[in-house]
């Protein structure tokens, strides 16, 4: 009945919800069932419980509940005023813009605004076309009017998760994938730079000082000093806290004084006379002089006489008589 309206939605009509829920729909409940759908709804206030009403009253919660039901029973009977339908023909053409359902959080903002939001999620409650879906464990409560719009939603979720898990890296949302849809799941989040991955990854839900520090480095992309990447963070973020947190965590290496750099970039961890034993091994067993201070320079920001200092120590290193460089063994 009320799809076919559509075309008569005006997207810059507003409407004073207050006065519609007081005036128009409540005002013929008896005393007592008006006063408990108000403070269900939280119309004059905040939300109550059962439990809290029943103590008012004197009765319990489940008669509350009674008085609850009848009353919406009572209210669905003014559906058919046009006050309500033209206001539920902006709620509807609002859901099939959104791809027929809409997170409940973001719904009730982007319809009610700050002063509204308990009186459109009663008019929601009492329209017929509008379903409430609550929260799980993978999924935020939201609004539908149609039935089939979860499948639908939860089947461009997976696909996108696939494809994230597959990139293994946050993306834009792909053409055609609609934003509410991505909007209702616990498992996609949006990232602070505008992209779109898995909520255990740190680039899009940090926790913590460690993964702040990981996202710093990462938009960085190169080595940075422990009290820079603690100015970046920001937020109070102590140095030493940092510090301590780049230490402790092996995603971080330490590639000069204070220097550190992810090891996702080809770092190794160890000090230079380990970075030093590491490339003559890769090497075959033996190197000069030149190509390992060369090698070492890729993975430690050091002076190269730091390399040459540590490869004079006879305890770790031989110089073999074509004047390469050997790892002394045990």
């Amino acid at each position: 009945m009320y799809r076919g309206l559509g075309s008569m939605f005006n997207p810059m009509q507003k409407y004073n919800y207050q006065t519609i829920c007081h005036s128009n729909l409540l005002k013929d409940l008896p005393s007592r069932h008006k006063d408990v759908i108000a403070r269900r709804f939280g119309l004059n206030g905040e939300k109550e419980t059962l439990e809290s009403i029943g103590h008012d009253f004197g009765i319990t919660r489940e008669r509350v509940r009674q008085i609850q039901d009848d009353s919406l029973n009572k209210l669905e009977g003014k559906m058919d005023l046009p006050i309500f339908r033209n206001v539920f023909h902006n709620f509807l053409n609002y859901f099939e813009k959104a791809g027929s359902l809409k997170r409940e959080n973001l719904l009730i903002q982007d319809l009610g605004g700050e002063k509204f939001q308990n009186y459109v999620s009663l008019l929601l409650t009492v329209g017929k076309p509008f379903q409430r879906y609550g929260e799980t464990e993978d999924f935020y409560s939201f609004w539908a009017i149609d039935r089939g719009a979860f499948n639908v939603a939860r089947k461009t979720i997976d696909e996108f998760a696939n494809l994230l898990n597959e990139k293994n890296a946050p993306m834009a949302l792909p053409k055609g994938v609609l934003l509410s849809h991505i909007e209702i799941s616990k498992n996609i989040l949006k990232g602070s730079q505008g992209l779109y991955g898995l909520k255990h990854w740190p680039e899009i839900n940090p926790r913590g000082i460690k993964d702040k520090a990981y996202l710093v480095m990462k938009q960085g992309k190169h080595p940075l000093h422990f009290t820079d990447v603690a100015k970046s963070i920001g937020d109070g973020a102590l140095v030493q806290t940092v510090h301590n947190e780049l230490i402790k965590d092996q995603r971080f290496v330490l590639v000069g004084r204070g220097l550190y750099a992810l090891k996702e970039w080809g770092y190794e961890p160890g000090v230079v006379k380990e970075v030093i034993a590491r490339t003559i091994d890769n090497a075959g067993g033996e190197l000069d002089k030149d190509t390992i201070v060369e090698e070492v320079l890729k993975q430690r920001q050091v002076q190269p006489n730091t390399i040459l200092l540590n490869l004079q120590n006879s305890k770790y290193f031989l110089k073999n008589s074509e004047g390469k460089y050997t790892i002394r063994r045990a």
